[in-house]
């Protein structure tokens, strides 16, 4: 779920809070995210991503994510937001490497719980 986001969000500011925002509306989805992250040990990520969800929460939704759309302008419209994403943003795509790295060293080492072989 995190390649998943990371491939989404990873090519702009505007994508990042688009995405973010996106998956914030989906619980469910949201949640894979975030336990995937949690399996794989990857913190680092984790507490960017429950920063942002956070700082979403109490800012610009008061905690209900499906009631308004979200557009990027609002990044233009809004400079605290603007600086705010903008760092967690830069943070995703520093970390974001490292993050990868380390998923894919534990699938290598673990194979036998992501890939079932058949003979």
């Amino acid at each position: 779920m995190f390649r998943v986001l990371f491939d989404h969000a990873s090519h702009s500011l505007d994508e990042f809070y688009s995405w973010i925002s996106y998956l914030l509306a989906e619980p469910s989805t949201w949640g894979e995210v975030k336990t995937g992250l949690e399996v794989f040990q990857a913190d680092a990520m984790l507490q960017i991503l429950e920063e942002m969800e956070k700082f979403l929460q109490t800012r610009n939704r008061q905690g209900d994510f499906q009631s308004s759309e979200v557009t990027p302008q609002e990044l233009a419209d809004d400079s605290e937001l603007f600086e705010y994403v903008n760092r967690l943003y830069i943070n995703f795509l520093d970390i974001s490497p490292a993050t990868l790295k380390l998923i894919s060293e534990f699938i290598q080492i673990n194979p036998d719980e992501f890939v079932e072989f058949e003979d």
